[in-house]
């Protein structure tokens, strides 16, 4: 089952070719502002990991990776990944990556279990980034200057879209992103659900960081799932902007401090799956072989969404849908790729 919604008197602002070419022009600037305020260097990544490596994201822990045998390799399946998030800290250490240094990719994924609507794919395409930091920058300060420097990419990004498009505000973004955590929302809305608590702050803010995300709030309910061994749950969280297009908070990026031995151990137990810690990628962390890190995910076509103000996100990747979503957006007169 999918969900749809059409604007009333939606029209996009650019045809099929035109929106082509708006793509390439905020990937390419945005993806080199990124580098420039994370000190990241673009590096190459994989589509598919070995199963039994505990590379994979296991997202929510329900997800289904896609898994498939290789001709000449036994031993195994191999999984196309559903995100980097533990790649990326393995390769900080095998590319040799220095304290304040970082790396970033294109990241392609799977998500076959994905709800498909206006905002989510089945396709993901990321940028990908892992920076790698001391055990003393483990803290909110480091996480929320990271949170800064992404922000100040987008607002250079929105300026520089804006002086070709003038569909484009040029001050849409608030100057500043607004910082709140996951229980100060539930304490000021309390009768909402965590999504509606976003949609409210976002409408409010524009532009906010949702922090804490993974552990119980006092109520007992978890603002949004989060896999157990790669972001510590007390230092990470979501940037979410309002988009006017569909009257929502959108969500552009998850990132956060990954988990140390201590962590890592304590959310494996609250999570029921300590038996992950026997994992060549969990048994290395906890041996102190893995470098300290923060690190995220950005959304390729969530940005250009955002900038180019479209519906769906089938207007700016090529992915598949239901045939039933497809009839409906084109008699509503919305062209998905």
């Amino acid at each position: 089952m999918y969900k749809l919604t059409v604007p009333e008197g939606y029209k996009s602002l650019l045809n099929p070719r035109q929106t082509q070419l708006a793509i390439k022009k905020v990937k390419d600037f945005f993806e080199r502002d990124l580098a420039i305020q994370l000190n990241l260097t673009r590096v190459s990544a994989p589509l598919f990991v070995d199963a039994d490596s505990g590379l994979n994201d296991t997202l929510n822990g329900v997800e289904r990776p896609v898994a498939f045998d290789i001709k000449g390799i036994d031993g195994g399946d191999f999984e196309i990944v559903q995100s980097l998030a533990k790649w990326k800290r393995l390769a900080l250490k095998q590319y040799g990556f220095e304290v304040g240094e970082g790396l970033y990719t294109d990241m392609n994924a799977i998500r076959r279990d994905e709800d498909t609507d206006n905002i989510h794919s089945v396709f993901v395409d990321q940028w990908d980034w892992e920076k790698h930091i001391s055990k003393e920058e483990r803290n909110e300060e480091t996480l929320k200057d990271a949170v800064k420097a992404i922000y100040r990419a987008l607002k250079h990004t929105e300026r520089y879209i804006a002086d070709d498009y003038a569909f484009v505000e040029r001050n849409f973004l608030p100057d500043k992103i607004t910082f709140i955590t996951t229980q100060e929302l539930e304490d000021m809305y309390p009768d909402l659900t965590p999504k509606e608590r976003e949609n409210r702050i976002a409408r409010e803010k524009k532009a906010v960081f949702i922090m804490k995300i993974g552990g119980a709030l006092k109520s007992g309910e978890i603002h949004d799932g989060r896999a157990p061994d790669y972001d510590d749950w007390e230092l990470n969280g979501d940037i979410v902007v309002y988009y006017p297009v569909l009257d929502i908070a959108f969500e552009l990026s998850s990132m956060g401090i990954r988990v140390d031995e201590e962590a890592l151990t304590r959310q494996l137990e609250i999570r029921g799956c300590p038996e992950r810690k026997a994992l060549p990628f969990h048994k290395a962390l906890l041996d102190g072989e893995l470098p300290y890190s923060l690190g995220g995910g950005i959304g390729q076509s969530r940005i250009c969404m955002f900038f180019l103000r479209k519906a769906h996100i089938g207007e700016v990747q090529a992915s598949v849908w239901p045939h039933e979503m497809i009839e409906e957006c084109r008699a509503k007169g919305l062209e998905l790729l």
